[in-house]
Formats: structure tokens, C-alpha cells, sequence
């Protein structure tokens, strides 16, 4: 019989993607672990998030902003706004691809990470950044593409495993910024997830407050991992639990 017992590393403290006066720290499931794939369901339950072949999470010493998410889908409901994303956008066909690199998809995602994150260190990436950080060779990965009469707008890359979808990363069209394609992409995502009969998206992490990752409490029902357990977005989640502001040395 194959042992499930698996190794973690910790990373050295590095800085911080989300505040520049913190540094971080991450656990990492043992990347040449052989039963990584199977492995990967019961960890998005336990809060860990995919980037390339690393399946990792978060843990930094005075620091526990980043907390796990995800959307339920079988209680979830659109707010009105995201019903406006979708009617806006009712002009795009969502297909479902396999993982893959082509011209099509780095200009997307180069176009994408030059305008969003210029000087942030993703931008002006090679072809081999795309694929180390989008899939690698045991990811359940496929590519939920959103196309206006046949051109590219955007695609959320998207993890399908046994227990519900993760979105991994969506990079859109800078040029169509009155659209909202990354709300429109995790709409499109949980309309997957429920064709599909899978219970959740794990949309990585939540940071309250933050002006790039508090978006995600847009979405009804929305599911943050707790000391005990996934729990229902409280609005008057404590402000201790999530804007503490010391920095990991």
C-alpha cells in the first residue's frame, strides 16, 4: 500500500506580494511528492492554492491576512451588479479548453501583466513564465475562454478536481475595462461548477480591506476558513483577525 504521508517545507521569508512593509512566508506540500494529484482535492479543502507546480499556502509569523475562499455553489446568487456583468457580457461564448500555451493566449496574458501589474515583477514575462506559473504536468487545468466573435477577451484558468473548481488565475483584455471580465469569469466558472454537480470555487485567498483582493466578499454566501472551519462570511468578521499589520521577520 502507497503511504499518503507527504512532506511540507516552509519557505524563507520573502516579501510580501500584497504589503510592501511585510514579509511572507508559505507551506509547501512536497512538490516530487508522486501522489501530489490525488492529493490536491483534500488540500483546496484544507486551504492550500496551486501556482505552477506548487501547492502551497500562506503561513507568516505576525500575519494572517490572507484567508482561504470560496463560493458555495448551491446557495449562491448574483447581486445586481454582477447580473449588469453578466448582461453586459451576454455577447461572449465561454469555452471550455485544455491548458496550453499558443500566440494567442501569452499575448492575452502579456498584454494582461503589462498593464496591471507594470513593475511589479510579472510584467514583460517569457513564454516559459507562462506555463511554469498557469499548469503543470499533473494539474487538472483547462482554459475557460471568453471570446467575441472568435477574439480572445479573457481566460480564467481554471483546476477541475473531484471536489469543486479552482480558479487558479484569469488575465483579460486591458482595452475592456467597462466590461468586469474578472467578475464575469468566476460567474462563469460557478455556472461550471454547478453543471457539473460540484459543490464549490475556491477562489484562493480574501485579504479584507485590501484593494485587490477584497472583491471576493462581493460574492454571496462566500465561505472563509476559520480556526474551525469553513463559516459563512460574517460582515462584522473581526478587524483583529484580518488587518493585522505586523510585518513577519
Amino acid at each position: 500500500m502507497k503511504s499518503d504521508v507527504v512532506r511540507l517545507f516552509q519557505t524563507l521569508p520573502h516579501p510580501c506580494g500584497y504589503f510592501a512593509d511585510r514579509t511572507a512566508q508559505n507551506l509547501v506540500i512536497d512538490p516530487a511528492a508522486p501522489q501530489l494529484s490525488r492529493l490536491y482535492p483534500a488540500a483546496l479543502a484544507q486551504g492550500y492554492r496551486r501556482a505552477g507546480g506548487h501547492v502551497y499556502r500562506p503561513h507568516c509569523r505576525g500575519c494572517s491576512a490572507c484567508i482561504a475562499a470560496r463560493i458555495p455553489v448551491d446557495t449562491f446568487e448574483p447581486d445586481r451588479s454582477q447580473r449588469r456583468c453578466l448582461i453586459r457580457n451576454a455577447d461572449l461564448d465561454a469555452t471550455l479548453t485544455p491548458a496550453r500555451l499558443d500566440d494567442e493566449q501569452f499575448d492575452l496574458y502579456r498584454r494582461y501583466l503589462d498593464s496591471r501589474h507594470a513593475g511589479g515583477g510579472m510584467d514583460n514575462p517569457a513564454p516559459d513564465d507562462f506555463s511554469r506559473f498557469l499548469y503543470t504536468a499533473w494539474s487538472p487545468t483547462w482554459f475557460l475562454e471568453l471570446r467575441r466573435h472568435g477574439r480572445l477577451l479573457a481566460t480564467a484558468v481554471t483546476d477541475i478536481a473531484d471536489n469543486g473548481l479552482s480558479a487558479v488565475y484569469t488575465y483579460f483584455d486591458p482595452d475592456e475595462p467597462a466590461r468586469g471580465l474578472g467578475t464575469c469569469a468566476i460567474l462563469h466558472q460557478v455556472a461550471l461548477a454547478r453543471e457539473r454537480g460540484l459543490p464549490h470555487v475556491y477562489l484562493g485567498f480574501w485579504i479584507a480591506h485590501h484593494p485587490k483582493m477584497d472583491y471576493k466578499a462581493r460574492f454571496r454566501s462566500l465561505e472563509v476558513l476559520a480556526a474551525n472551519g469553513w463559516q459563512t462570511l460574517n460582515p462584522a468578521w473581526p478587524e483583529s483577525r484580518t488587518d493585522d499589520r505586523r510585518a513577519g521577520t
